[in-house]
């Protein structure tokens, strides 16, 4: 191999950047971040999956003398694939510091940014479907948002930010008036009680989007495109090489010599096989530039489609020969397009290349199946010489016989067309339609004798029910020559069944329903072909009856249509006074420009180390060794921390912070490496050794711990009437039970914490993405046995909590702080998502039990309920959880005698945490069950159940508090009267009834859900207000913006009650500094506890008539 470099040349925001030393391991995303110090672009997933790493990428191309703008995600994106390529992130689009672009903008003002974290990558993706479409469609901006996840806001904001560029956006845009035009009086209708209103922004505000005023492609790579004396390219790394061939032959030469170099043009299949899987490549080749792997081909037979096009552009070229081919010749392109439409995200089918796709074969293919189906073949070519391998079973089944040598390269994939007597159908099935793996996903094809419906050949594939794709090639033999009816169908399923088999423990569980799928998806087919001969000759082939034909229709992928209505601001209320306006968020600009800074944006500190952490493989064993000299021994490795090293308390409340001698679950950190980078780190904790002896038993179900007696808590109950007596007076009497799963939070901002040690006094700075700061300042306090008063710990904002960042700081922060403490350096603790998913688990899951007595007109006499919380294997929140659950367990219902029991059980997996709703969910889940159970004893509506057992006077509650239900009873009949429930009801029972597969369903549902805590103490908080001498106000309170808007809402109340402008009012932070011993921010009670502190009345200084008045 080459001892030196080339220079990696590329452009970024429209500067130069010159590498003279490229990593081939390092990617966009931390380049951008850690080099180039753009931080606007986020980690979050790094696997292409979320969108929070969007950025543009521009590439020139000479043969068409094109430029094409792409969506891509960084942290896939490998650095040195950059070479003369142009980079646009969300610092290059718009700042504050210059000037902002309509994009952000209108994702600001249209509410579209709630914590800000994935809110660049937004901006990325709408801003590149502007660059090659200043004018979109609807449909479009939907399909460019496709690829990008956002846990808070819930996207209709985003996506109508974006309909705000569209011409054909379906709202009125409120175009010439400044009106919506569902207002009336302006804006409000006027009724009895309040007045309402449906808009919150005004579109006069939002600048003009200019597209001649954008910046142009760098000049100088257009020239390093067209020049015809390019030469072969290598980046050298510490431990890799990557290579860039310029003519075929050159790519042929290299992978003779280096066989098992992967080809990279995508990255999409390398880059997370070295994530995910620890794959390492010494050798990497990038054939990036070749038109040999660009062509397009369009003959008689077919169209043939080089092996570098991306997915998005193989959509694009379908497309057009949709276009101009007949209808009976594409319906093997019409079936991928259907599923180029859905699969992954925008920015994957702009970096996936076509060649890659085919090639890597993955088990979970949408695209496979339907290229075997319909016949395709793949290219192949070596300095051997050419040859073609059909796209069949064999080949995606990874028989040595049909697959590539080594030494091959995919050149391009041959797509023939269809004949006029057959018919090829791609069919998929997922959790949601599009940026999700296929639960069981399809290619069907079949070709009938001319003129008849007796089958000449048959190809069935089927993708996610094995390690590879799998023909059922069997099947398809037995059935040709057979006539295509119902009894063909019958036996087709029958056999199907026998040939492909899941076997009980297949990856991805739920084996009988992928079973299922597989016979819905044949019998799909069969109806599709059904219809497509009857339409080939009615009189010949009748149509399938009309009941079915509902089987047919795939779900639209479109953005619901909906109307909402706001409480307008009273017209008498001061111009001046901001409560109750629809506010755009305090940072919402710096969340779009990705100005707005989070722990790791913040800029390296001077001798900062990067910590990782070792986890436990074994539920519940005892540790017998632990080695990590290896890992001592690794370039840019400082240390390597474990229990012996924390100063303090190891095990606090329960939590232990490293574990000693044993561990009781997957995932529980043993130590931590602290490096000079994150990659070192990373490296030398794969080299930890660590053995174990197994301990008996490891309980990993609810039914284990039941069996083994494991509990964290005591049993909490509550209960009112005489419950057994009820039992034995009612009409009917059933049991239940019932599972609810967990949930992991998926926060798009995983923990990060950065801790500062300081140089007097043994005291320590963090700055922590936390609900709970003085959780953390306690335990780090704990961890290092000092006083409080030497921990701060800082909170700006966190990117999403959902509960998940109220005690996992704490444990983290407690972690990281014993390596700075060990280490006298600041230390940068960032987990990725998959440590990140494996140590902070979830929402509890939770089995539940029921036993309800009830009236024959759906009365609910008794009720007696247990529930049993998995709570993992420390407590956490568990205790809380349970008690909250038994609390709420009757929901809006008043059942006159109840029982409701609940325990938290001991588990050895990872300690599940407080999560949205924080145990009403699953208790809700438990409680709508049994009353859906009694509605079908009762043969009664489940909303006539509902409100037969709702509250419907002033009670006690079953936990004895006061409860007056005239606004749930109002809030109850305000949704069926504007909803029109019943007419809608009607209409889908109407559906119901003449449709055989496809039903719908509408439910409306009352909650009661108390806000606080029913521990006094934790409903209170504080605030620091400093009114400075230039009428300034600098306002700091205990509550975390964690997206919620907390920030701007406090802004809003000092406003009000100092009566000054809101622009007077600032917010840097909140700190245990500034406001101590505050409580956690949640339970939706932040704004109102922290908005009472904030609150100046009967305190100093006073509000007065248009000044202050200074005691």
């Amino acid at each position: 191999m080459p001892s030196s470099s080339d220079e990696l040349i590329f452009f970024v925001n429209g500067k130069k950047v010159i590498e003279k030393n490229p990593v081939p391991e390092m990617n966009l995303l931390f380049y951008v971040r850690k080099v180039l110090h753009l931080t606007g672009t986020k980690y979050s997933c790094g696997g292409g999956g979320c969108g929070a790493c969007t950025v543009m990428i521009s590439r020139y191309n000479p043969e068409s003398k094109k430029i094409y703008h792409y969506p891509a995600t960084a942290c896939l994106v490998p650095v040195c694939s950059l070479h003369g390529a142009a980079v646009t992130t969300v610092e290059g689009v718009g700042s504050i510091k210059r000037r902002i672009h309509p994009v952000q903008e209108r994702l600001a003002k249209c509410h579209g940014t709630q914590c800000g974290f994935c809110s660049p990558g937004m901006v990325m993706s709408i801003y590149t479907l502007l660059r090659n479409h200043p004018e979109p469609t609807p449909d479009q901006i939907t399909e460019a948002l496709g690829g990008n996840l956002c846990r808070c806001t819930g996207y209709r904001p985003i996506v109508e930010s974006g309909k705000t560029f569209s011409p054909e956006s379906s709202v009125c845009q409120m175009k010439g008036s400044g009106k919506c035009c569902m207002d009336l009086d302006e804006g409000c209708s006027e009724s009895t009680k309040e007045r309402m209103c449906t808009k919150l922004y005004n579109e006069d505000e939002f600048q003009p989007l200019d597209p001649s005023q954008e910046p142009i492609f760098p000049p100088e790579l257009i020239r390093m495109a067209e020049d015809p004396h390019k030469r072969r390219l290598t980046f050298q790394g510490e431990r890799t090489i990557w290579i860039m061939p310029v003519t075929l032959n050159d790519l042929l030469e290299l992978k003779a010599s280096y066989p098992e170099a992967p080809l990279v043009m995508g990255n999409t299949a390398v880059g997370p096989g070295m994530k995910f899987n620890n794959e390492f490549h010494p050798v990497f080749i990038s054939p990036l530039g070749l038109p040999e792997l660009n062509l397009v081909d369009t003959a008689n037979s077919g169209v043939t489609i080089g092996a570098r096009h991306s997915l998005a552009q193989m959509k694009d070229i379908l497309h057009s020969l949709t276009l101009e081919q007949p209808k009976e010749k594409t319906k093997t392109h019409q079936a991928l397009l259907k599923h180029l439409r859905t699969l992954a995200g925008p920015q994957i089918r702009n970096m996936a290349t076509l060649g890659g796709h085919v090639v890597s074969r993955p088990d979970f293919s949408d695209l496979n199946p339907i290229l075997a189906a319909g016949n395709a073949t793949i290219n192949v070519i070596s300095k051997e010489g050419q040859r073609q391998i059909p796209l069949n079973g064999p080949f995606l089944e990874r028989l040595p016989e049909a697959s590539l040598k080594p030494e091959e390269v995919a050149l391009s994939v041959f797509i023939p067309y269809s004949g006029q007597w057959q018919y090829v159908s791609g069919l998929r099935l997922a959790q949601r339609q599009e940026n999700a793996f296929a639960i069981v996903n399809a290619g069907m094809s079949v070709e009938f004798e001319e003129g008849t419906n007796t089958i000449k050949d048959l190809q069935m594939l089927f993708g996610s029910v094995a390690p590879t794709v799998v023909s059922a090639s069997q099947t398809c033999k037995q059935l040709i020559g057979r006539q295509w009816d119902d009894q063909m169908l019958s036996d087709a399923c029958q056999l199907v069944l026998e040939e492909i088999r899941i076997p009980p423990d297949a990856e991805g569980g739920m084996v009988e329903y992928r079973r299922t799928l597989i016979i819905s998806l044949l019998f799909k087919f069969y109806l599709k072909v059904r219809r497509w001969l009857s339409e080939m000759d009615p009189q010949k082939f009748p149509d399938i009856p009309e009941k079915f034909v509902s089987a047919l229709d795939d779900l639209p992928i479109e953005t619901p249509q909906g109307i909402q209505m706001f409480q307008c601001v009273d017209p008498n209320q001061p111009e001046q006074d901001p409560v109750g306006h629809p506010i755009m968020h305090q940072s919402g600009i710096k969340h779009a420009t990705g100005e707005a800074k989070f722990v790791d944006d913040m800029p390296r500190i001077n001798q900062e180390l990067c910590l990782t952490v070792v986890t436990s493989t074994r539920a519940h064993a005892k540790i017998t060794s632990i080695d990590v000299s290896e890992a001592l021994a690794y370039p840019g490795v400082v240390d390597v921390i474990t229990a012996e090293d924390v100063p303090g308390d190891n095990n606090h409340s329960g939590e232990i912070f490293y574990a000693q001698n044993e561990v009781i679950c997957v995932g529980q950190i043993i130590c931590t490496v602290a490096a000079d980078t994150y990659i070192h780190a990373k490296e030398a904790a794969k080299r930890v050794k660590i053995t174990y002896d197994d301990i008996e038993p490891a309980i990993i179900t609810i039914e284990q711990a039941l069996e083994h007696n494991s509990f964290l808590s005591s049993e909490k109950k509550i209960e009112q009437g005489n419950v057994d007596y009820a039992f034995k007076h009612v009409d009917h009497i059933i049991e239940g039970e019932i599972h609810v799963e967990g949930q992991e939070h998926f926060y798009m901002e995983t923990q990060t914490i950065l801790a500062i040690p300081q140089t007097e006094d043994k005291e320590m700075v963090l700055h922590v993405g936390t609900q709970f700061p003085t959780h953390v300042q306690e335990y780090v306090s704990a961890a290092l046995k000092v006083p409080r008063n030497r921990i701060a710990c800082q909170m700006k904002r966190t990117g999403g909590a959902f509960g998940g960042k109220v005690t996992k700081p704490a444990l983290l922060g407690a972690v990281c702080a014993v390596a700075a403490h060990k280490t006298g350096r600041p230390i940068r603790f960032i987990l990725d998502r998959s440590n990140d998913m494996l140590i902070t688990a979830g929402r509890h899951p939770l089995l539940g039990k029921y036993k309800i007595g009830f009236m024959n007109n759906g009365k609910i006499k008794a009720a007696d309920v247990e529930y049993y919380t998995n709570g993992g294997c420390t407590p956490d929140e568990s205790e809380m959880v349970i008690e909250f659950i038994v609390l709420k367990s009757e929901n809006a219902y008043h059942i006159p005698n109840f029982r409701c029991r609940g325990r938290a059980c001991k588990t050895n997996l990872p300690s599940n945490t407080a999560f949205r709703g924080f145990g009403f969910p699953q208790a809700t889940v438990v409680v709508e069950a049994y009353i859906a159970a009694v509605a079908s004893k009762c043969n009664l509506l489940p909303e006539e159940i509902r409100e037969i057992n709702m509250y419907k006077q002033i009670s006690k509650t079953a936990y004895k508090q006061t409860f007056n239900p005239e606004p749930l009873r109002r809030c109850w009949k305000e949704c069926l009267q504007k909803s029109s429930f019943f007419a809608r009801k009607q209409a889908a029972e109407e559906f119901n009834k003449n449709n055989y597969w496809k039903k719908k369903g509408l439910a409306v549902v009352p909650m009661k859900f108390s806000v606080a805590v029913p521990m006094a103490f934790y409903n209170q908080a504080a605030a620091l207000v400093h009114i400075f001498l230039d009428g300034s106000v600098l306002l700091t309170h205990g509550g975390c913006e964690l997206g919620q808007g907390l920030h701007t809402k406090m802004i809003q109340v000092a406003s009000r009650e100092l009566n000054i402008p809101k622009s007077y009012v600032h917010l840097v932070e909140t700190s245990t500094v500034t406001v101590p011993n505050a409580v956690f921010t949640a339970g939706s009670m932040g704004a109102d506890i922290n908005g009472k502190a904030v609150q100046p009345r009967n305190q100093c200084p006073r509000k007065c008539p248009g000044k202050f008045q200074f005691c």
